[in-house]
């Protein structure tokens, strides 16, 4: 049963909002998102919203965010590479990480994956600003991992400028043909097997 207007404590609200729009988005992207049917799966009125959203895209802002962060962890898990090996591999291994989390987190949540980056006002904000926590986790994580190619020696300081663009659109583009494009039938064996070629190559062609 929905809870009443009155029984949220201040900051409960604000996370029961953004959690009915993860739950709404999760499957249909961010056209699913209204305020008007998220606030009615919380049990408020559309003017409680107001109170912590100015409009439907400053929540789409807000679960956009919490997607990123979701995504993020999921990067970071592939990242993990054994202590042991070579410093230059170990770069090589988390940037690969970074880009085959990108991949596997867009074709398990193809909703969350669209409104994630192409949600609130067409684009996530942050990705042009250098403020230590602005940019969005995944992009950041992305830069933290050619940063640090570039500290083990497995990237050149000239080839490192702009390389995340590189990377980014690569990788993207085959999550794209993946979740909307003409690969969307293929099984998760092949598409797996094509994501590996997909990072290895671009990796290659960036250092």
């Amino acid at each position: 049963m929905p809870r009443t207007r009155d029984s949220y404590h201040h900051g409960d609200l604000r996370r029961a909002l953004v959690d009915a729009g993860l739950a709404a988005t999760r499957v249909r992207g961010a056209t699913a998102l209204g305020l008007r049917e998220v606030t009615r799966q919380v049990g408020v009125s559309p003017n409680a919203a107001y109170r912590h959203f100015a409009d439907r895209q400053a929540l789409l802002a807000a679960v956009a965010q919490e997607i990123q962060g979701r995504m993020a962890e999921q990067m970071r898990a592939r990242m993990a590479a054994p202590g042991d090996v070579d410093p230059r591999d170990r770069a090589r291994l988390r940037l690969r990480g970074v880009g085959l989390g990108y991949i596997a987190f867009a074709v398990t949540e193809p909703g969350w994956f669209e409104t994630a980056f192409f949600g609130p006002r067409g684009a996530p904000e942050g990705v042009l600003d250098d403020t230590p926590g602005r940019r969005p986790p995944p992009f950041a994580l992305l830069v933290e991992a050619l940063d640090g190619m570039v500290e083990a020696g497995e990237l050149s300081p000239e080839r490192r400028e702009g390389a995340e663009w590189a990377c980014w659109s690569t990788v993207h583009g085959f999550a794209e043909l993946v979740v909307h494009g003409p690969l969307r039938e293929q099984s998760p064996d092949r598409i797996g097997g094509w994501a590996e070629r997909v990072v290895d190559d671009i990796i290659s062609g960036i250092v």
